[in-house]
């Protein structure tokens, strides 16, 4: 019999329900256990690619082409796990499905109600994506919070769960906040226990509660959380924060969060193999005092989450190294007004991430011209790949005028453009999502970082390099050092005499793992640290 955990969230937003459902994932699969995580997104969009960063971080891309939440990406990491569509759903696609059903006559002339049809359709999701991975326990994030009129049919479908497959096969997880007042000095219990008043309210009762706090939860806070939420004393966990992200699950071991859910399904517990991630923690927390200050170019920066897979990637290629990473926010609208210099010249390395729209694209070039012409290692991803060619071919090929057609449609040179079977196509509508094959040019720099002559990598754009251009760029010293298997798109770019210039179509980020850093990361890393010692 399968089993689910649902984890909800109270009190306020942004708590580390993510965080809580990755830690359990990791402490059940290192106990051997066959573990899936999905979230389920209440807002109206279909998927959170049309939404700004700044609504609602970085849109995280799988395998298989799906548009995803961040958190998909936190479960990626933790679990180390591939995970697919079916591991995300939203309000958007659940109502477009129960419309087309609609429309086909599939009801059968019945009034079509949020209780059942919508709430049937979440749990025909959830049960899909546990059948799938033939999941030991599926974990269900709940996203919101508690009280949010959007995720009513949510926590409806996550109650009627516990009729549909078993009591013993449910258990509920509750994230919440203790908030700690300095003008009276203690720590305060109520927002916790009005958020799980309204769990009860609408017929759903934690089994753990997981608290956010800064401080330790004293005995008698404790006590009174048990007392009036209904719950035993022991099924309350702090969660304070940790300087490292991986050192959570490890701290959650030793609170006993995936014994707790064991014991709920009755299946006998057994000592999880985390062995790696204690050598990663251990690695981590060596006093390293040499920093290697990498610039994040980009115009999303007041708000990490927009880049967060970047930032993850990476801190993984910097624990390999006997260097901590510090991270350098610069926004290429300042580098429009102010120039390089002042910004860019206590960095050992810069990377340009990807993104849409005209905004800061000349920061962004302009910085990308700083690297390559003062030998600072420059990584650039997907736009900032595209940024790249249009300051090659601007500065070294002598194409005055040339920019990206998505910028300027009129440009002389367009460098980068979308392929000619794509004109016409709405935005989006021709957007390459997921993983696609790409053959590494053997002689290149690429080809030492790569284990493999073919790797797959995901994408998320839709203009690509012009192939009109390609052979006047390449006599000039771009090298292509990777294309599709058909040598119809350029894949990555580099230049040879320079100590790391890299520019990748793809998002290697989304590839990252804490214990196996993406080559590409760990490369760009490597030369930052190299140039930091010279």
């Amino acid at each position: 019999m399968a089993r689910f955990v649902f984890i909800t969230g109270g009190v306020l937003s942004s708590l580390g329900k993510g965080i809580t459902a990755s830690t359990l994932g990791m402490l059940l699969k290192a106990r051997g256990l066959n573990v899936t995580i999905m979230k389920c997104d209440p807002y109206l969009n279909v998927d959170p690619g049309t939404m700004s960063p700044y609504q609602h971080g970085e849109v995280f891309v799988t395998e298989d082409g799906a548009e995803t939440d961040l958190d998909l990406g936190h479960y990626e990491r933790f679990i180390d796990t591939n995970l697919t569509r079916y591991n995300s759903v939203t309000t958007g696609q659940v109502y477009s499905t129960v419309i087309s059903k609609e429309r086909r006559g599939d009801y059968l002339g019945a009034t079509v109600q949020v209780i059942p049809h919508i709430t049937n359709c979440i749990k025909e999701n959830i049960v899909r994506v546990s059948a799938i991975n033939d999941a030991d326990v599926t974990i269900v994030e709940v996203g919101g919070t508690v009280g949010d009129i959007e995720s009513l049919p949510y926590l409806e479908a996550i109650r009627q769960m516990r009729g549909d497959v078993g009591r013993d096969n449910v258990c509920y997880v509750h994230v919440t906040y203790i908030p700690y007042s300095k003008t009276i000095g203690e720590m305060k219990s109520k927002p916790t226990q009005h958020s799980v008043k309204e769990m009860r309210a609408i017929g759903l009762a934690p089994d753990l509660i997981v608290c956010r706090t800064t401080r330790s939860l004293t005995r008698e806070i404790r006590n009174k959380i048990s007392l009036f939420c209904d719950i035993d004393a022991d099924s309350v966990i702090e969660a304070r924060d940790v300087d490292c992200l991986y050192e959570i699950p490890l701290e959650m071991e030793r609170l006993g969060l995936a014994t707790l859910v064991l014991k709920r399904f009755a299946i006998a517990d057994s000592q999880p193999d985390l062995e790696q991630i204690k050598q990663l923690v251990k690695n981590v927390k060596a006093n390293k005092p040499d920093k290697v200050r990498i610039g994040l170019v980009g115009k999303y920066i007041k708000i990490a989450d927009a880049y967060l897979s970047v930032i993850e990637a990476l801190t993984h290629a910097s624990f390999a190294c006997d260097a901590s990473l510090e991270l350098v926010w610069v926004s290429s609208e300042q580098i429009e007004r102010e120039g390089c210099e002042g910004l860019l010249d206590t960095l050992h390395g810069v990377l340009v991430p990807g993104g849409f729209g005209d905004r800061g694209i000349e920061g962004k070039i302009s910085a990308i011209k700083y690297c390559r012409e003062n030998n600072v290692p420059f990584l650039g991803i997907c736009l900032g790949m595209q940024c790249a060619v249009i300051e090659f071919a601007r500065h070294v090929a002598g194409l005055e005028g040339a920019n990206s057609s998505e910028i300027d449609d009129k440009c002389p040179h367009p460098v980068v453009s979308l392929l000619p079977d794509q004109s016409g196509v709405v935005k989006g509508g021709s957007m390459r999502l997921g993983a696609y094959p790409c053959r590494i040019n053997m002689e290149s720099r690429a080809a030492g970082l790569y284990a493999s002559p073919l790797i797959y990598e995901r994408h998320r754009h839709r203009y690509e390099v012009n192939n009109e251009y390609r052979a006047r760029l390449a006599r000039k010293g771009l090298v292509i050092s990777g294309t599709s298997p058909d040598e119809q798109l350029v894949e990555m770019v580099e230049i040879a005499d320079h100590p790391f210039f890299i520019g990748c179509q793809f998002h290697p980020e989304f590839k990252s793992r804490p214990i196996r850093p993406h080559p590409l990361f760990s490369g760009f890393f490597a030369a930052a640290n190299d140039f930091r010692k010279k």
